[in-house]
């Protein structure tokens, strides 16, 4: 496993929860950090700390729903540091929607807030890792929900499900460019986001152990990323029962 060091790492969705720990980790090693989110302030304080621990850090707060600043945040980077060399696209929200309570609009969002920032950080990205010598890593903070329709979080699996299915494509076109992929799949994860919304969280996790699997994902580059391993082992188990049985587990947990 190697080890982080002397990058230049962009880190989407970094003013707090998994994004900021992943910051405050990659940190050690040297390393040079473009952090991006909407809120100023809070980027800031953790620039703060990611320079406090050794690393040189630009942020640029951006709306990474707007196309245009997306791609302008990649242009700051590269005109700041050279490269682009890693990318963490950690944005995105999955508040609990139940399917007879919401309208349009409200789908269409979380389908904007999970995909479309995706994409459009994506589209330059690549751009970009594929003009460069050595290509470079972009990895997704995806969700073990995206892997299966979840009750009370349908749009929100919709919408992950779409992300990862977009970069299973672009990394098998892209491998030859020397741009690799990796999606990482939480489970529950205790961010202030969501510690009120009401849903159930088997084998939820803290956000600082979550930050250590995900740059355990960074160091190893595997295609695909499951954790915490229990709520990873519910998932597959789901997937491989019969769907009468799985529909039924699944509304159990979900009225819990």
């Amino acid at each position: 496993m190697a080890r982080i060091t002397d990058r230049t790492i962009l880190i989407v969705g970094a003013s707090s929860g998994i994004g900021a720990e992943v910051a405050r980790h990659l940190a050690h090693g040297g390393n040079r950090l473009v952090l991006t989110a909407r809120r100023a302030p809070e980027l800031t304080a953790v620039a703060d700390s990611v320079r406090a621990r050794g690393s040189d850090c630009l942020v640029v707060a951006a709306d990474a729903l707007d196309p245009r600043a997306a791609a302008d945040v990649v242009t700051a980077g590269v005109a700041e540091y050279g490269s682009m060399d890693v990318a963490l696209l950690n944005a995105g929200q999955g508040p609990d929607m139940s399917m007879d309570q919401v309208g349009v609009a409200d789908v269409s969002r979380i389908m904007a807030l999970n995909y479309d920032v995706v994409v459009n950080y994506l589209v330059p990205l690549i751009a970009q890792m594929g003009s460069q010598t050595g290509g470079g890593l972009i990895a997704h903070t995806n969700s073990l929900a995206g892997l299966m329709g979840i009750p009370r979080q349908g749009p929100y699996s919709a919408a992950k499900a779409a992300a990862r299915t977009l970069i299973d494509s672009a990394r098998v076109e892209l491998a030859p460019r020397g741009i690799r992929f990796t999606s990482v799949h939480p489970g529950f994860v205790a961010t202030e986001r969501i510690s009120g919304d009401g849903l159930p969280k088997p084998f939820e996790i803290s956000q600082e152990r979550a930050a250590r699997y995900v740059v355990r994902a960074l160091e190893r580059e595997p295609a695909q990323a499951y954790f915490p391993w229990q709520t990873a082992a519910l998932v597959r188990t789901l997937r491989a029962l019969p769907t009468p049985v799985s529909s039924l587990v699944l509304r159990k947990l979900a009225s819990r």
